[in-house]
């Protein structure tokens, strides 16, 4: 395959990811001195990637106005994918993500004191959990349409999360008390969460950015997700962390404006579906976690 005359085939394959690095250094940056210092690079092998992508994506990525770069309309829209890409690689070589029967799935784990999994599902999960909650979640959501404030809607509301994207990140808008994050922190504590930004974990750029693919994903399609989470958090502030094993089920909604917000809604699985993984974390999570779901 060739664009305006260069041959991808013969494209230095760890040379394309200094591309790439080069070019989302200096898309953030916005400053070539900035790049060549972070990228413990020169100011003409940065110049030199950056030509050369352009090259091969026949387009400009930036333009030069007053000795400073900015992004053009192309570099902006090709931005996002070269960073998941460079992330993404990194990931894979350390083994932290997969795919599993085609879909997404990431791992960390921090000694033997803390570990993240998280698995993307088929949303036939929802039929085989013997918990009625998020089969009653995707049936209101599917015959409101999505309407966060259809009255319908008020039979999950109490069991559900909401999130709304602004400029700091998703920001939590509302806890139900019913919620499976209520009964693992408390209602107390868990409504103190209205306000806040999801927590930041300690994972890096690649994981958070990782993270933050599913509710992007829900965000675009307006529709859902299922993701089962093996890992251990405390239940107090300053408590020791302990097994927690949950499925949660994204559903894309809308505000009365049409604007976009995220409900969640998560639930106890019935079984460890993250390969990879035995039925322990399950097994010792306590047992009073669970949501009791009743339809009104």
């Amino acid at each position: 395959m060739t664009v305006q005359g260069t041959d991808f085939a013969q494209v230095n394959q760890p040379l394309l990811f200094e591309m790439i690095r080069s070019f989302t250094t200096l898309a953030r940056t916005l400053n070539l001195s900035h790049a060549v210092e972070e990228l413990n690079s020169t100011r003409q092998t940065v110049r030199r990637h950056i030509a050369q992508l352009e090259e091969l994506r026949g387009e400009r990525l930036f333009d030069v106005v007053n000795r400073r770069y900015e992004l053009t309309e192309a570099g902006n829209a090709a931005l996002p994918s070269a960073l998941s890409l460079l992330g993404h690689g990194r990931l894979w070589l350390r083994g932290q993500i997969k795919d599993v029967d085609g879909l997404m799935g990431m791992s960390y784990e921090q000694g033997s004191e803390w570990y993240y999994h998280q698995q993307q599902q088929p949303i036939n999960v929802a039929w085989s959990n013997k918990s009625p909650l998020l089969r009653a979640a995707i049936q209101c959501w599917a015959e409101t349409e999505g309407a966060l404030e259809h009255p319908k809607m008020m039979q999950v509301r109490p069991y559900a999360l909401i999130y709304r994207d602004t400029a700091a990140g998703w920001i939590c808008i509302e806890v139900g008390e019913k919620s499976f994050y209520s009964k693992w922190w408390g209602w107390a504590n868990a409504r103190s969460s209205v306000g806040r930004s999801l927590n930041q974990f300690p994972f890096g750029p690649e994981l958070a950015r990782v993270m933050d693919v599913p509710l992007r994903e829900v965000q675009t399609t307006r529709g859902m997700r299922i993701d089962q989470v093996v890992t251990k958090v405390p239940r107090t502030v300053g408590g020791q962390p302990e097994h927690l094993a949950f499925e949660r089920l994204l559903l894309g909604c809308q505000m009365p404006d049409d604007s976009f917000a995220l409900m969640v809604v998560v639930d106890r699985p019935d079984m460890i579906r993250v390969k990879g993984l035995t039925q322990s974390a399950l097994e010792e999570m306590s047992d009073d976690i669970f949501v009791d779901f009743s339809k009104n």
